[in-house]
């Protein structure tokens, strides 16, 4: 199993953003709240690298 990075965590941003943006028609409730998980994710300060 890989760790999640940062880069990650903003790519999956960036291509969530882009689906909204596709298709505003669609109910996104559950991609909004994964995008705030994420935001804050990567707002916050780094975790130490568990061993």
């Amino acid at each position: 199993m890989q760790a999640v990075t940062e880069g990650d965590r903003r790519k999956e941003v960036r291509v969530l953003l882009n689906q909204i943006q596709a298709h505003p028609e669609r109910d996104w409730t559950e991609a909004r709240r994964r995008l705030a998980t994420l935001n804050k994710l990567i707002a916050g300060p780094p975790r130490p690298r568990a061993h």
